[in-house]
């Protein structure tokens, strides 16, 4: 029997000023106004068909997060933004400490709406700066600045936010070491609760792809990260997952439901849920990616759900989790899965034996050997097809 865990929310907003040539997200560039009062009663009612089709419009979790994601969610006005937050809790109530976190782009128009995204709702803002140079936010299609991504950290500051982050990326186009390491230095002076910290990497689909452009070797990547990893310990910053870093108690609550295998619901253009049930069914939800067909109500916002078998529990609670620095409660496989410790122990005797993994009686921990071949354990948890 499943174990209900905490409940989050995932908000997609599909739009952007234009199209960066590394992203592989479900964003689309603007080409006129945002239609955004008819977009955001779309969410609305996106939220409804999901509680109706899930039976949870009494639902008794609270919701533990909600994160607003895109594209370029602060594109959107606060208005908008607090009537949105507002019918949400009307329709599943918030923890008393829920975190609210929006993605927002330095530019100095949007910076300057951070009190107004607070005072919609908004406590945690994440700002992605990628980079201080300018060479390298032009080669990474950036549409702000040095001085634009500076004055949008020290507003965040200002603006009363209970957190935020800054989103800054490293092993860019003809990037040096020292110049990796600058980048770092720069926003850790800023002062950041919390740093999202991680290599570029050129996916499917994109521009880079097509095109793509010299990056560092892998001599200087591991040098970026070996150098940049104790730099962000010598400064207080913990690592708590693979590319997170925060200050003590400023981790991202929404990203540790994820990797916790927690549940969330998912609305807007291609958004994810994943839900689990007390009769033992864990279901992933897709929404409809464009928004000209998200906005059609002639069409349903579901174009694809699917049940988590239990074959393939291990594998998935395993890929989220391990994803995390911390222990993971054994415990934790029995309540969000709803298998018994039968089904894995033969990979977990042979994890144990090539030393990927350590056991106590109440925990798993990967080990730093096991990082390495994170993805031969991985693939063990896959097991055979009956």
């Amino acid at each position: 029997m499943l174990v209900p865990p905490p409940l989050s929310l995932y908000i997609h907003i599909p739009w952007c000023i234009q199209k960066c040539p590394y992203c592989d997200f479900n964003s689309h560039a603007l080409k006129t106004t945002i239609p955004e009062a008819q977009y955001i009663s779309a969410l609305i009612d996106d939220l409804d068909t999901d509680l109706a089709r899930y039976d949870m419009q009494n639902e008794s979790r609270k919701l533990h997060s909600i994160f607003i994601g895109g594209g370029t969610p602060s594109l959107i006005t606060a208005p908008e933004i607090k009537r949105l937050l507002t019918e949400v809790e009307k329709r599943l109530p918030f923890a008393d400490d829920i975190e609210i976190t929006m993605e927002a782009n330095p530019g100095t128009v949007e910076a300057g709406r951070f009190i107004e995204y607070r005072e919609a709702g908004v406590n945690r803002i994440s700002i992605g700066v990628q980079s201080f140079q300018q060479e390298k936010l032009e080669k990474l299609g950036r549409i702000h600045g040095k001085d634009e991504a500076i004055r949008a950290a020290r507003l965040a500051h200002e603006a009363g936010l209970n957190s935020f982050n800054l989103d800054l990326m490293h092993g860019l186009p003809n990037q040096s070491i020292d110049d990796a390491l600058s980048d770092l230095k720069q926003a850790i002076d800023l002062n950041p609760p919390h740093l999202s910290w991680y290599q570029l990497t050129i996916e499917p689909n994109t521009v880079f792809y097509y095109k793509p452009p010299t990056l560092p070797d892998d001599d200087d990547l591991w040098d970026i990260f070996e150098q940049g990893h104790q730099i962000l310990a010598d400064a207080g910053y913990v690592q708590y997952e693979i590319s997170g870093y925060s200050k003590v108690g400023y981790q991202c609550r929404h990203n540790l439901n994820y990797w916790r295998f927690g549940d969330y619901l998912g609305i807007g253009c291609g958004a994810h849920g994943k839900l689990s049930f007390a009769d033992g069914r864990i279901v992933r939800t897709t929404k409809i990616k464009h928004p000209r067909g998200f906005l059609d109500l002639t069409k349903p916002y579901l174009i694809d759900e699917q049940e988590v078998v239990d074959h393939d529990r291990p594998f998935e609670f395993f890929m989220n989790r391990f994803r995390l620095l911390e222990a993971c409660p054994k415990q934790d496989f029995i309540d969000k899965t709803g298998l018994g410790f039968e089904s894995i122990q033969e990979t977990i005797d042979w994890a144990k034996e090539k030393k990927y993994l350590d056991e106590t009686e109440t925990h798993w921990q990967i080990t730093e050997h096991g990082k390495l071949f994170l993805n031969d354990m991985l693939e063990a948890f896959m097991g055979d097809e009956d």
